[in-house]
């Protein structure tokens, strides 16, 4: 079974890493164009599987951290008897 899976888990990630390099946008890819990784995620396999991962993919863009400044923003209702647009409608 360990020598199953020595054999599959490479392969796999070789197989996803160049599926994944085949499905970037060339404009995305980083380090070297986009035609060299694939060649270079093919021959050198898990090699270039991990290279492709760490130096070649593009990075996800990061939200904005969410804005805490408790301090200029309203104090929301707290119950249905604090809602001034509630006890309206009663």
């Amino acid at each position: 079974m360990v020598r199953v899976l020595v054999i599959v888990i490479p392969l796999a990630i070789t197989i996803y890493a160049f599926f994944d390099a085949l499905n970037t946008d060339q404009s995305e890819v980083r380090g070297m164009p986009k035609w060299t990784w694939l060649v270079a995620i093919f021959f050198l396999t898990i090699i270039g599987a991990i290279l492709w991962f760490v130096f070649g993919r593009p990075r996800k863009s990061r939200p904005a951290p969410p804005n805490n400044n408790w301090q200029q923003r309203p104090n929301p209702p707290q119950g249905p008897d604090d809602d001034p647009d509630f006890l309206r409608g009663i």
